[in-house]
């Protein structure tokens, strides 16, 4: 393997995770491409240009560039009605992949030997130009319609009811490889969308140890300007009913009631059709429970600045509904934050029972505020969580996720591709 072409149309890894569409596949995309390149393997992201004023080539490191095509007007664009624009979107990865402007400075006229789409709508446009190109398409979906249908009806995006699970079906049919970050995911695929089990390979997200880990709590909150007094609850996450701050709220709000001291940081901006709603419902939340003061709304933060929230704070609740892998609660780990989550998805692969944290069922706002409650009223279980913690996190990196992945390409470039 010698060159990927990344396709990521909806979000650019350069975005701002939490703002916006931008969450934890920008950060899958941007630290995966980085970990690629660093492993010799060509990383070419092509995203929609969303600003006139953007470069047609952002060269971030050797190896690893970043392309703004066409797709749409030069301007933000509902993710809602993307779709409409996928198919200018394929054409224009196929001009910049075949045409004399694909390659990077120093990359010299090499092609791609296989294409990575990341989401449905990438999907979509893989789809088309794996058949145009006769390259291997190797798929990541990061939240799948169906599951998230079951979880958070509201949130479905497509106006007609269906239309993106018939269109991830088909990628999946035509998919020579689908990534899974864990083996829930890939329960999902095989049951819901009847997807070859054979072809379906379990690659778990990574996290940079070089900015997450342990350090000092009494330091990072001086670093952050907040009290050192009481315990911190902490959510991070883009602000859409999906990601559950309102529970995490709800907990806070149990919780200070034993423990009049604590406080909550969230960190995050709106996100999805009702985000704007859902910030507006938090802030009301705070008004009417008489929390002013001790909730902070944070906005979103540079990826690598999250560490010193985490390492600040007590305990870090995610009780998102769904939830495919939950790189919020392995950064957390990382820096050796006890984590509360959601029982959903790959959050039950990532957060040991009793061992790393906790794992609640049905949203249950009580349960999460009981969990906090033990961990910020026991030093010694806070530490002992947080060392597993930490330990189980040594164990992700996005140099192994890169390293298993340059072997499946390598495998599939060798292999005929899959028909459809």
């Amino acid at each position: 393997m010698r060159k990927l072409a990344v396709l990521s149309m909806h979000t650019s890894p350069l975005a701002q995770p939490g703002t916006g569409d931008g969450g934890g596949m920008n950060v899958y995309v941007r630290e995966l491409s980085s970990a690629l390149a660093r492993g010799g393997v060509i990383c070419d992201v092509y995203t929609r240009r969303w600003s006139k004023d953007l470069p047609d080539v952002v060269a971030i490191e050797p190896g690893f560039a970043v392309h703004h095509v066409a797709a749409g007007p030069p301007a933000p664009v509902a993710k809602e009605t993307l779709q409409d624009h996928v198919e200018e979107f394929t054409e224009s990865v196929i001009d910049r992949m075949t045409g004399p402007s694909h390659t990077m400075p120093g990359a010299g006229e090499v092609p791609a030997d296989a294409i990575h789409a990341n989401y449905w709508l990438s999907g979509l446009a893989g789809h088309a130009i794996k058949h145009r190109l006769g390259l291997p398409l190797v798929s990541t979906f990061h939240t799948l319609d169906r599951v998230k249908a079951e979880a958070s009806p509201e949130e479905v995006e497509s106006a007609e009811p269906g239309r993106r699970a018939r269109a991830e079906s088909e990628i999946i049919g035509c998919s020579d490889a689908l990534l899974a970050s864990c083996s829930v995911e890939v329960d999902q695929l095989v049951e819901l969308y009847g997807a070859d089990r054979e072809r379906v390979e379990v690659v778990p997200l990574g996290v940079d140890h070089a900015f997450f880990s342990p350090g000092d709590r009494a330091h990072a909150r001086r670093a952050l300007g907040l009290s050192g007094e009481g315990p911190l609850l902490l959510f991070v996450g883009r602000i859409q009913p999906l990601k559950g701050a309102e529970v995490a709220l709800e907990a806070f709000d149990l919780l200070v009631q034993s423990v009049p001291n604590a406080q909550l940081v969230v960190v995050g901006g709106p996100s999805g059709p009702r985000g704007e709603a859902e910030v507006a419902t938090l802030h009301a939340m705070v008004r009417a429970l008489g929390h002013v003061g001790r909730v902070r709304f944070v906005a979103p933060q540079p990826h690598e600045l999250l560490s010193t929230y985490y390492r600040a704070a007590d305990c870090c609740l995610v009780p998102s509904r769904s939830e495919s892998f939950g790189l919020v609660a392995l950064e957390a780990a990382a820096c050796g934050t006890p984590v509360v989550a959601a029982a959903v998805g790959g959050l039950t692969t990532l957060v040991q029972h009793g061992r790393t944290g906790y794992l609640v069922e049905n949203g249950d706002a009580g349960a999460y505020a009981k969990f906090a409650a033990d961990i910020c009223a026991d030093p010694l279980l806070q530490a002992e969580l947080g060392a597993c913690g930490a330990s189980m996190a040594a164990g992700y990196s996005w140099s192994i996720t890169a390293g298993r992945l340059r072997r499946l390409y390598d495998d599939l470039t060798s292999r005929s591709l899959v028909e459809c």
